[in-house]
């Protein structure tokens, strides 16, 4: 069944001050990834937008295994699942060599890139598209929705700058997890690394806007909310480990 594989080399800017391979590097890896299937099965950024189709990520489930080192060869695994209900989700696997490293889920929309306004997958796609599309899951998670915290404490603020933007003209969805790491202390990375994180896209975030992220430790997990002027705009489930 139908998968793209790409390798990546990791740079001495992709770790953090452990060497371990930062969060918002190994999304980045993914998301290339998934650029890249999408290019391959006919539905990349060069075939929709001249029809001023695009797709935005609304939710990231990423497990990792153990941490991903400066000097690991990184090879990523991905493939879409077919649409359900205008939801296209799309998952990876994550390999060290042989060794399986790391899984994620995603799910994704497609807008309308001018009004952005969702479009069903009938707007660009045929049944017939999907027919050999892989089944396989690399994980199965489909607890998505996350409460707002309450009585949790202001721990960071970022103010939305160009360096943020992509070509959707709002914050990239790989910047949120550099956002979601500031938000812990240099102590909080030693000796521990994040083997599991959620993140829910809410809204966009635009140039000018203080997004100010609430921090709770709750049933073994962090969990994070960064609103704008108190709209939530993202959310975030952190699991760590000790190495």
């Amino acid at each position: 069944m139908y998968r793209n594989v790409k390798n990546y080399e990791i740079r001495y800017t992709d770790v953090d001050a452990f060497d371990n391979l930062k969060v918002s590097s190994l999304l980045s890896f993914l998301e290339e990834s998934a650029c890249s299937s999408a290019d391959e099965l006919g539905f990349g950024y060069a075939d929709i937008s001249p029809v001023n189709m695009g797709f935005v990520i609304l939710n990231w489930f990423v497990e990792i295994y153990r941490p991903i080192k400066l000097g690991d060869k990184v090879c990523v695994h991905t493939w879409p699942i077919r649409p359900k209900f205008g939801m296209f989700s799309r998952d990876f696997e994550i390999y060290c060599g042989d060794e399986k490293v790391g899984v994620c889920t995603t799910r994704w929309c497609m807008i309308d890139t001018e009004s952005f306004s969702v479009l069903p997958a009938s707007a660009f796609f045929d049944e017939k598209d999907f027919e050999d599309y892989n089944t396989e899951r690399s994980v199965v998670y489909k607890v998505w929705k996350l409460s707002e915290i309450t009585e949790g404490e202001v721990a960071y603020e970022k103010n939305i700058s160009y360096s943020d933007y992509d070509h959707y003209f709002h914050a990239n969805n790989t910047k949120y997890a550099d956002y979601m790491t500031d938000v812990f202390s240099l102590n909080d990375f030693n000796g521990k690394y994040i083997k599991s994180l959620q993140i829910n896209y809410i809204k966009q975030c635009k140039i000018g806007e203080k997004l100010v992220f609430v921090k709770k430790y709750e049933d073994g997990f962090y969990r994070i909310d960064g609103k704008v002027n108190g709209e939530i705009r993202v959310q975030f489930k952190v699991f760590f480990v000790e190495i």
